[in-house]
């Protein structure tokens, strides 16, 4: 039973590690993506708009709207 239990609880790890590994690999192509979109237009940013404010700044990699 405690095999069972040990089982269980290394396969709870994996899967949760593998769920990480999907968000981090989604967040770093995005960011490969807009960095390849920018040097293709020969852009130096993207501008994003900021709901409070209404004003426009460039989009650093952390922002999430």
């Amino acid at each position: 039973m405690a095999q069972l239990g040990l089982l269980l609880a290394v396969g709870i790890v994996a899967w949760m590690g593998y769920k990480r590994f999907l968000k981090e690999a989604e967040r770093v192509s995005k960011s490969v993506r807009r960095a390849e979109k920018e040097a293709e237009t020969g852009a130096s940013g993207t501008l994003t708009q900021d709901p409070k404010t209404g004003e426009y700044r460039v989009k650093k990699d952390e922002d999430d709207f």
